[in-house]
């Protein structure tokens, strides 16, 4: 929030709100240039909900810039409505204010979304009645381990089991040796009521990877699905994963979309998920619930790992992705996490031992793969990771910077490379796109004295075509790897090179992005996003620096299917593999298509979330802003669009239950219709794509 709309009066002290909702005080103190809110003297209640929400209003605020008198409008409301609604009441009212328009395309609230696309009694007839035609019909093993839960979420566990539309499953309970009198007697008579379900009860504690393989060695499954003992399925959730294993019975691991549920049975928070993400996972057990694995492949790694207890199943994931690549998503809810107190699904840091756990669990799978990398906490977050891959050996980069005049900007860019670079093995290679200005030539003549065997300029004076500019400076450049650079990019991280190198030169990686700010410190990159606006956009466009995004992806290193050539590295035999970038997209979206025939060859593209630099958009080219810059982007947009249609429909690294009507990962029209899976996998869809390149 920009302090010049805040009156001088107003800006002179905090103010307090009090809010009845288990927070005790909510506090906003304006700074020197923008406003800091803090959310002090927490006291939960049953829940952290209150809290979560009220946060969730915060960064939105800050997001948006709303002013001190809105921010003050908007709390009042809230207030107002809790007391006369409720906590149903205050969380609407939120999530309307996070809506920000009204626009009907504009899904307000996740009970809004699960109003469009909930269930109802004739989709599970259609859904049964399409069982019929399954010609493989597996025996899906449901595992759960039990230890003192209390009987409510234990009953509600199992029978979100025995209601499932698909029939064959078998649930495996092992007990681990409970103290509550209730557990025993809850199991057998389960067990008695349905064949179906078998229980083994744990004469001494093992704690949950023990207690987890105990309830595997009674399995015969096909495949297992690991449930919580608090938590719930959602009817359809072995149904919508035989769906998958009818279309790509090839499906080792299989996992699905998530919310969480309190213990008054209101969902909500729920978790889109790109599909499958390897270097997310190496940042992050994005995957988590629902998970269904082949059997053979958990036996065959000997199951959960002693000493591995909180994150068994990040370990387990690990493992099991260095066997497989067959791992397909479901982008549908078929899993509900249990909000209650002390759970994870509540608060993440009441399991801080989750998280040391986590760390041990990757830093075994860096050094079982053999990487050249390190994994380091990232802080004031729980469960998540930084893994920095170091460069092998010492490869030169050559980074190419396409530049006319406006020698003030590209200064700027030259001098931060220069000054702050840790990673000596680079050239610049300037391309001059027919400057005019003295003071250009000056500054070229200034850095070839300077940087003598750095420095390099060249001449290709054509109308303005960024592609043709930079396969131009491709045959100029001497390195193994490439670095596009726009000439109003200024870096701020010294080991920004350093890091986009280790991660270049990793053979199973194509492009690599960074994350790059506008000077007022908000997020103009944060990976691209297809299919925003009809071809693509910028995820989480101008956040604050310090949001964390959505589940914290701005924290994390991950996939996206194309990145911005503002600042792009990548393979000089990669780059000609793929033809480099195509010169009929003269300005816009060159780069989506140039990450697209990356992506198409089985590269994974990544984003670098701590690979920081400023960019200073458009500062030197200028803006659509003319009827010919018009019509020539128009033309490009159709271009994209007829080469890359299936694609950008369905974005991968993104999801289809989010919106592409905005870049914040808000909520959207849904194309979660029940029964039409759209799980993706792409070694299985490659081909199909290829056709698409001409």
């Amino acid at each position: 929030m920009n302090l010049a709309s805040i009156s001088t009066g107003e800006s002179k002290y905090s103010t307090t709100f009090h809010i009845p909702v288990g927070i005790k005080k909510l506090r906003l103190d304006p700074g020197e240039m923008e406003a800091e809110f803090r959310l002090e003297n927490v006291k939960m209640k049953k829940t952290t909900k209150h809290y979560i929400l009220l946060e969730s209003l915060l960064n939105t605020v800050k997001q948006r810039g709303f002013n001190f008198r809105t921010l003050r409008t908007l709390m009042r409301k809230a207030i107002s409505v809790y007391k006369s609604q409720g906590l149903k009441g205050l969380r609407q009212k939120i999530e309307a204010v996070q809506g920000g328009t009204t626009n009907t395309n504009i899904i307000h609230s996740y009970d809004e979304w699960l109003t469009r696309n909930g269930i109802n009694s004739n989709s599970i007839r259609v859904a049964k009645e399409s069982m019929e035609s399954f010609e493989y019909k597996p025996l899906i093993s449901v595992i759960l381990p039990v230890y003192n839960v209390d009987e409510v979420w234990l009953r509600k566990c199992i029978d979100s089991v025995i209601t499932q539309v698909y029939w064959n499953w078998e649930l495996c309970i092992s007990d681990d040796a409970s103290t509550k009198p209730h557990i025993s007697k809850v199991l057998i008579e389960y067990a008695e009521s349905d064949s179906r379900i078998k229980v083994v009860f744990r004469k001494t504690n093992g704690h949950i990877s023990e207690n987890s393989n105990s309830a595997i060695e009674i399995a015969n499954g096909e495949f297992i699905a690991l449930l919580d003992h608090d938590d719930e399925l959602t009817s359809y959730a072995l149904y919508e994963n035989v769906l998958l294993l009818n279309k790509s019975p090839d499906a080792d691991v299989i996992y699905s979309d998530e919310d969480k549920i309190s213990i008054e049975g209101e969902r909500f928070s729920p978790f889109f998920k790109p599909d499958w993400s390897p270097d997310l996972l190496m940042s992050q057990m994005y995957i988590c619930h629902l998970t269904v694995y082949r059997k053979t492949i958990v036996d065959q790694l000997g199951g959960f790992r002693i000493g591995y207890e909180g994150s068994q199943d990040y370990d387990l994931m690990l493992r099991v992705s260095e066997l497989t690549n067959n791992i397909y998503h479901i982008p549908k809810i078929l899993y509900h996490w249990r909000a209650i107190p002390n759970s994870t699904a509540s608060d993440t840091a009441s399991k801080d031992y989750t998280h040391v756990s986590g760390l041990k669990a990757l830093k075994d799978a860096i050094e079982r793969r053999g990487n050249n990398a390190s994994v380091e906490s990232i802080e004031d977050h729980s469960n998540i990771y930084l893994t920095r891959y170091l460069p092998v050996g010492n490869p030169k980069v050559s980074i190419i910077i396409p530049t006319k005049n406006m020698v003030s900007i590209l200064q700027k860019c030259l001098k931060s490379i220069f000054e702050k670079t840790t990673y000596g093995n680079f050239e610049i290679i300037i391309i001059d796109n027919d400057s005019d200005d003295p003071a250009t030539f000056d500054a070229y003549r200034y850095w070839e004295k300077m940087e003598k065997t750095r420095f390099k300029v060249f001449s290709l004076n054509i109308p303005f075509n960024y592609s043709k500019l930079n396969n131009f400076g491709v045959t100029k450049a001497d390195g193994e790897l490439l670095l596009l650079l726009n000439n109003d990019v200024e870096v701020i991280s010294e080991n920004w090179l350093t890091d986009m190198v280790g991660q270049a030169t990793r053979p199973e990686v194509g492009a690599v992005g960074a994350c790059l700010y506008y000077p007022d410190n908000s997020l103009q990159h944060g990976g691209v996003v297809l299919g925003l606006g009809g071809v693509a956009g910028h995820s989480h466009k101008h956040f604050p620096r310090e949001n964390p995004g959505y589940f914290r992806r701005l924290k994390v290193v991950s996939n996206y299917t194309a990145v911005t050539a503002a600042c792009l590295m990548i393979r000089k035999e990669v780059f000609i593999e793929v033809g480099g970038l195509e010169e009929e997209l003269q300005v816009a979206f060159n780069d989506v298509d140039f990450c697209l025939k990356v992506w198409s060859r089985g590269y994974n593209n990544v984003w670098l979330p701590h690979v920081k630099l400023y960019h200073h958009e458009s500062k030197s080219r200028g803006y659509e802003d003319t009827p010919e810059k018009q019509e020539r982007f128009m033309k490009e947009i159709d271009w994209v669009k007829r080469r890359w249609t299936s694609i950008l429909n369905n974005d991968p690294a993104y999801n289809p239950n989010l919106t592409k009507e905005r870049e914040d990962f808000s909520l959207g029209e849904s194309s979660n219709i029940y029964g039409n899976n759209m799980g993706i996998n792409r070694t299985k869809t490659l081909g199909k794509v290829n056709q698409n390149i001409s």
